[in-house]
């Protein structure tokens, strides 16, 4: 199923005889948490889902967001009203990076419908209320595996024999900068692939045909179907992994990331602006 929705459908669903679910999963990084402008106003009906505390586990060896505990994640879900048939909707208020980890979560648990608001709340133009929902419980139980999931050394092969996505910005990716982890660089053979140049100036993913082309010139192809991706800390590279559904590819997060990678003394860590 196409993995976005606009904010016109999304009102027409909503009005619908079988509304979806919709998660607010308002996140900065390195910013403060996102509830208090969750409380202050969401799309109506919506539930509030720290990335933080229900979408990440405690930062570690495994990276700064390294995959949830199943059962945290689990009970988040079915607190917010998920069973198994339910439909969900995913948005936040930023870059739709947090909207895509907990698409990407649910999917890879084995959630098969759900979808990220494409534009995300600024995209949004009918009402937002204050009151907080208090859904029935839900029954979905969460089973990983349902989309392709890369450890550190799944990546560094996946890079060098077939195609891995940096989606961070560019500079981070060549070594010029690194604000956050310990050395600045990239995996060698990964390929750069900003996931600002998945969306327009409106924030709206570009149309599927675009997408499509552009990930075919990075090296995607019939003979490579499946798209490796990793950012920071497994969190923008999920908008990227939103990005390659839609044109058709099946993504393959690293979830660790560069966090986990270059914590790691013994791990190559290339620079410039080849895959190296």
């Amino acid at each position: 199923m196409n993995p976005i929705v606009s904010a016109t459908d999304l009102a027409s669903e909503l009005s619908g005889p079988t509304p979806p679910v919709l998660l607010d999963v308002r996140y900065q990084l390195g910013g403060p948490n996102g509830r208090p402008d969750y409380e202050a106003g969401h799309i109506p009906g919506a539930v509030f889902v720290d990335l933080e505390a229900e979408l990440a586990g405690p930062p570690g060896a495994g990276g700064r967001h390294p995959l949830p505990d199943v059962a945290v994640f689990g009970a988040a879900m079915r607190r917010a009203g998920i069973s198994a048939g339910t439909p969900v909707v995913t948005y936040d208020g930023d870059k739709g990076w947090g909207a895509a980890r907990a698409w990407w979560l649910l999917r890879f648990t084995g959630h098969p419908h759900v979808r990220v608001l494409d534009g995300g709340l600024a995209a949004w133009t009918g009402p937002l209320e204050t009151k907080i929902p208090e859904p029935a419980e839900g029954t979905f139980v969460p089973e990983p595996g349902a989309l392709p999931l890369l450890d550190a050394d799944g990546a560094g092969a996946l890079a060098r024999e077939g195609l891995l996505l940096d989606a961070r910005a560019g500079e981070r990716y060549r070594g010029e900068v690194e604000p956050i982890d310990r050395v600045a660089g990239h995996i060698p053979g990964a390929v750069s692939a900003p996931t600002t140049e998945n969306v327009d100036e409106s924030g709206l993913f570009r149309p599927r045909e675009w997408l499509a082309g552009r990930f075919v010139a990075l090296g995607a192809g019939e003979d490579v179907k499946t798209v490796g991706v990793y950012c920071g800390s497994g969190v923008s590279a999920a908008q990227q992994a939103v990005a390659l559904a839609i044109a058709g590819f099946t993504p393959a997060l690293y979830a660790g990331s560069w966090s986990q990678w270059s914590r790691d003394e013994s791990r190559p860590v290339a620079t410039g602006p080849q895959p190296g």
